[in-house]
C-alpha cells in the first residue's frame, strides 16, 4: 500500500494593513468630487468626504516585528508620499496557510 506524502507544515503568514490617506490642508479633487456628487444626489448635511487607499501586504517566513518593518519600506519607497500623506499601519497576527 504506498504511504501518503508528509503534508507541509502551514506556512505562517503576516499580514499588514496600510492606509494612506492626504493630509488636512492638501487639495483632494477626489472627495470634492464625490461631495458634490452626492449633494446633487440630495445627501443633506455632508459635511465632509475623504478618500483614503487602503493596502494589505502579507508576508510570509517572517515575523512580526519585520513584517511591520517591511510595510515601513513600502510605505516609504512607493506606497505614500510623506509631504502630503498621512500614513496608518497596523500589523495584524500570523495566519497559517
Amino acid at each position: 500500500m504506498a504511504r501518503a506524502a508528509p503534508k507541509a507544515a502551514p506556512r505562517k503568514i503576516h499580514r499588514v494593513e496600510v492606509r494612506v490617506e492626504l493630509k488636512p490642508g492638501v487639495m483632494d479633487a477626489e472627495a470634492e468630487a464625490v461631495k458634490k456628487a452626492l449633494d446633487l444626489l440630495g445627501l443633506k448635511g455632508l459635511q465632509r468626504v475623504g478618500v483614503a487607499r487602503s493596502y494589505t501586504l502579507e508576508f510570509s517566513n517572517v515575523d512580526a516585528t519585520e513584517a511591520r518593518h517591511r510595510a515601513e519600506v513600502a510605505v516609504e519607497r512607493l506606497l505614500a508620499n510623506p509631504v502630503i500623506h498621512r500614513v496608518e499601519i497596523h500589523a495584524g497576527g500570523a495566519t497559517g496557510r
